[in-house]
């Protein structure tokens, strides 16, 4: 990937898929020039996870990704020992003593890695993501600050390990808890949210090409109506382009309220939620000329 300058950065991004505005091609050039993290927060959907894909594929680096979740603790997320082997290294010892086998068993060959560790330990640049970190607790942050301060882990068995290449760190967040400052420190910071109705036609347009400019942004508008509801779940970015290429599968050329709900499951995913998007947006396709507004 280019750095030589976010604008750069951000035509790199856009060979690859994806089209960052210009707070995130900002993020994505400042994380790489000054080794920082970055956190990025939105709701769910809007392509927080997609943009270190993005930089993963854009940059050649491979992506290690650690999926967080309630009770994610260090052995997890980290390391761990292998006991099964260090067991059958003790029994294979015989009578050997403990101090014998002590120094083997506690060596790398009997160490699990985890994303974490695999980024660190990594002989090639990486790209780590942590995704939906407000999903764990306090605890697991704490736990996380030597990493992000100084890129290094700590074993006690091993002393600490740095890292000989550089990763680019994405932390993600669906903004679920309020993170702590000792995180937020460490990190860039990036607010990503749905996209105007211009940026969200020209990524739908991106993933589906052979969508007509009037469908793509009869498409859009009604992805809007739909999100200023009440909803469980609100369509996300990708699930405005599966509805894009349903819409070609079913060659549709603009969305009724026969084709709306035929194909609303893709974008409505809850129960409760498809019988208020029916009622409130269905009635509106009803009647081909009456207008959002």
């Amino acid at each position: 990937m280019a750095e030589g300058s976010v604008a750069e950065v951000k035509q790199s991004l856009a060979q690859v898929g994806y089209l960052a505005d210009e707070p995130a091609a900002l993020v994505s050039f400042l994380a790489q020039k000054l080794g920082k993290p970055v956190l990025v927060e939105g709701p769910a959907g809007v392509g927080k996870t997609e943009l270190a894909k993005a930089l993963s594929r854009a940059s050649g680096r491979e992506l290690v990704r650690l999926q967080c979740y309630e009770g994610l603790d260090e052995a997890k997320a980290m390391y761990e020992w292998n006991y099964r082997k260090q067991l059958l290294r003790i029994q294979a010892g015989g009578e050997a003593g403990w101090e014998d086998v002590q120094d083997d068993i506690f060596s790398s060959d009997f160490l699990l890695e985890r994303p974490l560790m695999q980024a660190i330990a990594s002989p090639e640049p990486v790209v780590l993501l942590i995704d939906e970190i407000d999903k764990t607790d306090q605890e697991f942050e704490a736990m996380l600050l030597e990493l992000l301060s100084d890129f290094q882990i700590t074993i006690p068995e091993l002393g600490r390990i740095e890292a000989t290449t550089m990763p680019i760190v994405v932390l993600t967040s669906n903004d679920s808890r309020e993170l702590t400052e000792a995180l937020k420190r460490r990190c860039l910071y990036l607010w990503l949210d749905y996209p105007e109705l211009e940026r969200e036609m020209e990524i739908v347009r991106l993933h589906a090409p052979d969508i007509s400019e009037t469908l793509a942004r009869k498409l859009v508008e009604v992805i809007r109506m739909v999100r200023a509801l009440d909803l469980k779940k609100p369509p996300s970015i990708a699930e405005s382009i599966d509805w894009a290429r349903t819409l070609l599968l079913l060659g549709a050329e603009d969305i009724d309220r026969k084709t709306f709900t035929q194909s609303m499951s893709i974008i409505v995913k809850h129960r409760t939620d498809i019988d208020l998007v029916a009622e409130r947006v269905g009635v509106k396709l009803a009647d081909p000329l009456r207008t959002e507004g």
